[in-house]
């Protein structure tokens, strides 16, 4: 789901557009589901998600990237942060 790395942590997840209300749940494979409720198009859902994200973990929005998946429902995020409020707010979401 996520790892500590030199420059953040990496956060692998599956995006779901569209979606009635946003919310995070870990699916029975132990797989990070993030719905959300923008569309698929002009990159509203990737901005919704990282808005999202950053409201849940308490991170700035300018922490986020990107890295893999941008316009695929499977993405890896990297955040630009160690701080160990953050570490312990996703592992609270993927446990």
């Amino acid at each position: 789901m996520f790892k500590e790395t030199k420059d953040g942590l990496l956060l692998n997840l599956k995006i779901s557009p569209n979606a009635s209300k946003n919310e995070m749940i870990k699916t029975d494979e132990g797989i990070l589901k993030v719905k959300i409720t923008a569309q698929p198009i002009d990159g509203k859902a990737n901005k919704a998600l990282i808005e999202f994200l950053s409201k849940q973990l308490k991170v700035p929005k300018s922490a986020f990237e990107i890295v893999k998946g941008q316009t695929g429902k499977d993405k890896t995020l990297l955040i630009r942060s160690k701080e160990q409020a953050v570490i312990d707010k996703l592992k609270s979401f993927v446990n």
